[in-house]
């Protein structure tokens, strides 16, 4: 059992506990580095994609799972992301310029986009948010002088420092770019939690109300925290456009939002390691089914399947494991720790909530 003594406000908000933290972190950025010398091209390639959702996942964790805003619309701003993107870079500017200034730009519609919808509250939000997913579609398909419409866009050619960065002939390249982003992201999230505007953000999730009498703005947090979360899924967005080469107004559908939601909860609402579990889930899924129909002799696609499958494993999370893969995993290890004296009551839900919560 590991003990960890705070003297100071620098141990409690330092990025690691200790050195031992430190050296697992290391040595999982080392096998994730060596990757592409240990597993051939396809499984790569899937590697590539975990890391892309786990991005995508973030964007969503921020607002939901750390804000306690719940939002179905975050599909909207992936396509936002990727088009951008590519619109930029059919412009002349290069990628290393057009992807980040894509996200700032998406986190920008989503912050005023957030201004009229955070008035709304709960399922409100939620069906507020789904209604601004499915407006996507048309809008892509509307503006078609510039997103394409059906007919959809082939993503340009990725060029950094002068090295050419192909999902066929280099996946290694797409690997270790996608990466750098996800690292960039987590760093970004971890750093947020431990500043003032991250306690916020927890403070506005627990309880509106009594964050208020402290003294937090609430429109002014949620607005940036929809901001936020809208320019790292932007960026998630433009990764998985320009890892799939072409896309048009089906690939950003408002399936993506619900499968994003699933994903957060599946893998542990409010914590960044249960975007990276859902991640793994929500990228392995898919072929799980296809090796279980092949196994079972079925040739026959049957439409829906994933998306049953899908909703089937999230309902069952929130009835019997509302913490999520990483939460059972910190029971598992908090049992361990403690035993013999750890107790099932200890991670048992509170059922008091303020008055005033409730009945808003």
């Amino acid at each position: 059992m590991r003990i960890h003594f705070k003297t100071s406000y620098d141990d409690d908000i330092r990025l690691f506990e200790d050195g031992w933290k430190l050296s697992l972190y290391a040595a999982l950025l080392a096998l994730m580095a060596a990757l592409p010398w240990l597993i051939d091209d396809f499984y790569l390639g899937e590697a590539t994609n975990v890391l892309i959702w786990a991005t995508c996942g973030l964007g969503l964790m921020l607002l939901t799972g750390q804000t306690g805003q719940a939002s179905l619309g975050h599909s909207a701003f992936m396509a936002l992301g990727c088009y951008t993107t590519v619109l930029l870079m059919e412009a002349g500017v290069p990628f290393v310029l057009a992807f980040p200034l894509a996200g700032v730009l998406t986190g920008i519609v989503g912050g005023l986009i957030a201004i009229p919808a955070l008035k709304l509250h709960g399922v409100y939000l939620a069906i507020a948010t789904l209604a601004l997913a499915i407006l996507t579609d048309d809008l892509i398909v509307m503006l078609e002088p510039w997103t394409g419409g059906v007919g959809g866009k082939f993503a340009p050619p990725i060029t950094i420092f002068g090295l050419e960065v192909n999902r066929w002939s280099s996946p290694a390249a797409w690997y270790y770019m996608a990466l750098v982003v996800v690292l960039v992201v987590t760093l970004f999230y971890r750093n947020l939690l431990r500043a003032p505007m991250g306690r916020a953000f927890a403070a506005v999730r627990d309880s509106e109300i009594s964050a208020q009498a402290m003294g937090v703005n609430l429109a002014r947090t949620k607005t940036i925290a929809f901001g936020m979360s809208a320019g790292i899924t932007g960026l998630g967005g433009a990764l998985m456009g320009l890892f799939a080469e072409v896309f048009n107004n089906e690939t950003f559908t408002f399936i993506l939002s619900i499968q994003l939601l699933m994903m957060i909860v599946v893998g542990g609402l409010g914590f960044i390691h249960g975007a990276f579990l859902g991640a793994i889930v929500i990228s392995f899924l898919p072929q799980a089914l296809s090796i279980v129909t092949d196994g079972i002799g079925s040739n026959v696609a049957i439409p829906g399947l994933e998306i049953g499958v899908f909703g089937v494993i999230m309902i069952l999370f929130i009835l019997f494991e509302p913490m999520g893969l990483y939460g059972r995993w910190l029971k598992i290890r908090t049992f361990f720790q403690l035993f013999p004296f750890a107790r099932k009551d200890m991670f048992r839900r509170q059922k008091s909530y303020l008055k005033t919560e409730r009945l808003r």
